[in-house]
């Protein structure tokens, strides 16, 4: 599937998989899904998150902010859409947005493959981080202490593909 790109993925898995009732595709019991990893960059660090006991995979690992891309829209949208979601950022708090090669990563431990577009977003200023219910934590750190903390098993390949 990753020779095509995510639009031809999502209507692909929109065939085959159930949807919600908004129409978005509905990835729970499949083993494949597009999503958008999203690092907040403020000088020289980024903001890493602490993912709750309520969200499906990886609780109390340490992530960025994520989506899955469950419906045909622009890319920078989706991305705009989640860093408001998550951290009430707006896009005139963002300097850049930058968009890194997309890979896929399958995770063994829970039998899903992750097909996983970087995103790195570059804020003007420092800003008031306000978390919702998938994070109950969070942290700026320097890039080079990333493999101090407990991370979802791809981050260091989303990051790599962005710097």
């Amino acid at each position: 599937m990753n020779k095509l790109n995510v639009s031809d993925i999502i209507r692909e898995l929109d065939e085959k998989l159930p949807n919600f009732s908004d129409g978005r595709v509905d990835y729970t019991k499949s083993d494949y899904a597009p999503v958008i990893s999203v690092f907040v960059k403020y000088g020289d660090e980024i903001l890493l998150l602490k993912r709750s006991e309520t969200v499906r995979h990886y609780k109390s690992f340490w992530n960025v902010v994520g989506g899955y891309l469950d419906e045909i829209r622009p890319m920078r949208l989706k991305v705009l859409e989640e860093v408001e979601e998550e951290l009430n950022i707006t896009e005139s708090q963002i300097a850049s947005i930058k968009f890194g090669e997309p890979f896929e990563f399958k995770d063994k431990k829970i039998n899903k493959t992750w097909f996983v577009h970087p995103v790195l977003v570059v804020l003007k200023e420092k800003v008031n981080i306000k978390l919702d219910w998938e994070h109950i934590e969070y942290k700026w750190i320097k890039i080079d202490q990333l493999s101090k903390y407990k991370t979802i098993p791809n981050l260091k390949m989303s990051l790599e593909n962005l710097i």
